[in-house]
């Protein structure tokens, strides 16, 4: 008994393996939950990179495959015992589970919204016709051209720092990026104009952070259970419920965004829209529940706006039929 507590306890002092992407954003997502850590078990954490298929390839994201373009590598990293948790990017985290491994935490969400970085101006709207604008999102390309802006979509990829110089260098005139990712890596002082969601939704759990680990760790996923935020966890199910009912990858052009409303009494709005990846057709709702209904929420939503002709447009068939843009509401 006594070799068992001890062995516990020599486990529970090594340093924790965190398994993460390579990237400029990843490494310092996965810093930010290495040092929260730290801080609140007092446990060592070291990174350990991995690279996966969606890093090493420069072919647009929806040539890569619907789900896992990111996740997949680290989860086989972590199956296979090499890392101890690994962090995700929601919003690149596919909605079917896997066995073996369990999603512990939610860490506290940043903005979810998009941003529109633009030199020239602060307004989507201002824009000029036909203005380049980059991004490597289906969504965000799909809704961008639903907007009176009639926009030329530059596919583009590459870490944010890659994109920023190419529009730097005049590759492009403007790019649509995630508000969160350019907080963590400190560059909110870039000329950027935070995109409302009635115009671009943000995709389904972004700005969240997703922790991982081994459904055979219990010893770890209590620790990483401090990591969890209840209204980040909220928010993230409603919105993967409503992606998973969709049965479409993270490269789909839909979106979504949960909301906690606190009047008349405690709830969860949840926007939604389905969008023609032409942007010549968008459907969107919105619908209000309790906060516990999570992955149920989503669903509802997600029958809805497939009666409402969201289903043709997933089907990517007669998209002309559906009117410009559709609204369901509860």
């Amino acid at each position: 008994m006594t070799g068992s507590v001890a062995r516990a306890t020599v486990s529970e002092r090594r340093a924790l393996r965190l398994g993460t992407r390579g990237s400029p954003l990843a490494l310092a997502q996965a810093g930010r939950i290495a040092r929260q850590l730290r801080e609140r078990i007092g446990r060592p954490v070291v990174l350990v990179t991995v690279r996966t298929p969606g890093d090493q390839s420069a072919a647009p994201i929806e040539q890569l495959g619907t789900t896992g373009v990111f996740t997949t590598a680290l989860r086989e990293e972590l199956l296979r015992g090499d890392v101890d948790l690994v962090v995700h990017s929601c919003k690149d985290l596919p909605t079917a589970p896997v066995p073996g491994v369990r999603l512990v935490a939610f860490p506290a969400r940043e903005d979810p919204r998009d941003a529109l970085i633009w030199p020239g101006g602060t307004s989507l709207d201002a824009l000029p016709c036909g203005a380049r604008i980059g991004t490597g999102s289906p969504r965000r390309a799909a809704q961008l051209r639903a907007t009176g802006v009639r926009p030329r979509i530059v596919p583009i990829r590459g870490n944010v720092d890659t994109r920023l110089r190419k529009l730097a260098e005049g590759e492009v005139d403007a790019l649509v990026l995630a508000m969160a990712g350019l907080s963590r890596l400190g560059l909110l002082d870039v000329v950027a104009t935070p995109l409302d969601p009635a115009v671009l939704m943000p995709a389904p759990a972004q700005g969240a952070l997703a922790v991982e680990c081994r459904t055979d760790d219990p010893a770890t996923a209590v620790q990483l259970a401090a990591l969890d935020h209840a209204p980040t966890r909220t928010m993230a199910t409603a919105e993967r419920g409503f992606l998973a009912a969709l049965d479409a990858g993270c490269t789909a052009p839909v979106g979504a965004l949960a909301e906690l409303v606190a009047e008349p009494e405690p709830a969860v709005r949840l926007s939604g829209v389905i969008a023609a990846a032409d942007g010549s057709a968008v459907v969107r709702g919105q619908i209000t529940g309790e906060a516990g209904e999570g992955a149920a929420l989503g669903r509802r939503l997600a029958h809805m706006l497939l009666q409402d002709g969201g289903a043709e447009l997933m089907d990517r068939t007669a998209p002309a039929a559906i009117d410009p843009v559709r609204s369901v509401r509860d």
